[in-house]
């Protein structure tokens, strides 16, 4: 009798390498945005995620007795750094980005038997670890470009690694909630969407949050240079993004006072970079043709569901989680039908 392997799966290792190097490439506007609208700290959040990720890696190699070399430098550590990172506020405690990572590379990768083996993405369990854990550190990020008082990098250095700013400010002062997380927590009070704009300027451009719409956008940019390079299919992110639009349309169609529109959800928080960066990730995502849709479908649903009805502001990191569990059963009653195979023959 014939069996079926599902996800997690590894890749080949001649591959690994470029297609991390190509992710890393594809994720430089983003971040570059990032930093052009909220500052450095995003720059120093990456090294201490890639220090404290290649540490770990090494450590975790060394006791598993692997060799060091082929898998430092296949780039997946690195990767996982990032993400992590780039979901970080630029003010933001040193130990706790090292915490993210460490839990990500030792507890979620390698007590599962490393690349190719973890069942679920370990740069969002790390960040899942932060967002339980730490909600408000989380959730706090700096005024965007024009909007508040700028940080220079010796004051989010010294914040980031001694929790003090020394020039500037009081933290409290100079730091708000995503977009995500005021519309969330003010639809809860009884306002309208109309009202929240008034009451914060920074979301009037159409609602997406200044700076969160164009890091988006070049994010989905990105995506689209992997898509090119045939790194990611198409699948994933397209039925996650089509899933959010038509959820968020319905709801919007049905009452726009109590409900953002579709682009604020396509263009605020980590939409597109959970689509195209994220939930594609080949060891953990669904990988039969149909499981990818459904797989994608299953993210978006449950992104916009946590959004509008769960705890938390962005759904994303969970919506991941839950479908990688999802993952080995979908791909096991959407495999393909085995050439010359014919109902009601036994394997």
């Amino acid at each position: 009798m014939s069996t079926f392997i599902s996800s997690p799966h590894t890749l080949f290792t001649n591959n690994v390498t470029r297609i991390m190097l190509l992710v890393v490439a594809a994720l430089i506007p983003g971040i570059a945005a990032h930093i052009y609208f909220f500052g450095i700290g995003i720059v120093i959040n990456s090294i201490i995620c890639i220090v404290t990720a290649l540490l770990c890696e090494a450590g975790m190699l060394k006791l598993r007795d692997r060799p060091l070399w082929p898998f430092l430098t296949d780039g997946s550590a690195i990767v996982t750094a990032l993400l992590i990172a780039i979901g970080l506020p630029s003010l933001f405690p040193m130990w706790l980005a090292i915490i993210a990572t460490a839990f990500a590379i030792i507890i979620a990768k390698h007590l599962y038997g490393g690349l190719g083996n973890n069942p679920f993405n370990p740069a969002m369990v790390g960040y899942v670890l932060l967002l339980i854990a730490f909600p408000k550190d989380m959730t706090l990020w700096l005024a965007p470009h024009a909007a508040g008082p700028a940080v220079d990098f010796v004051s989010t250095l010294q914040f980031n690694i001694l929790g003090q700013l020394p020039v500037i400010a009081h933290f409290d002062a100079i730091t708000m909630a995503t977009p995500l997380d005021t519309v969330k927590t003010e639809l809860g009070t009884g306002l309208t969407v109309s009202q929240i704009v008034t009451n914060h300027p920074h979301l009037a451009d159409a609602m997406f949050g200044k700076g969160w719409d164009i890091i988006n956008l070049l994010f989905l940019l990105g995506g689209i240079g992997l898509l090119y390079k045939r790194v990611i299919t198409w699948r994933i992110p397209v039925s996650m993004l089509i899933t959010i639009a038509i959820f968020a349309s319905i709801a919007y169609a049905s009452n726009n006072t109590l409900h953002a529109s579709p682009l604020f959800h396509l263009l605020g928080g980590a939409t597109m970079l959970g689509a195209f960066f994220i939930a594609t990730d080949p060891v953990t995502a669904s990988t039969t043709p149909r499981g990818q849709l459904i797989y994608g479908c299953g993210i978006g649903i449950f992104t916009y569901l946590i959004r509008n009805y769960g705890s938390y502001p962005d759904g994303v990191a969970f919506a991941v989680l839950l479908m990688n569990l999802a993952a080995p059963t979908i791909d096991y009653y959407t495999r393909p039908r085995v050439f010359g195979h014919h109902p009601g023959t036994s394997s």
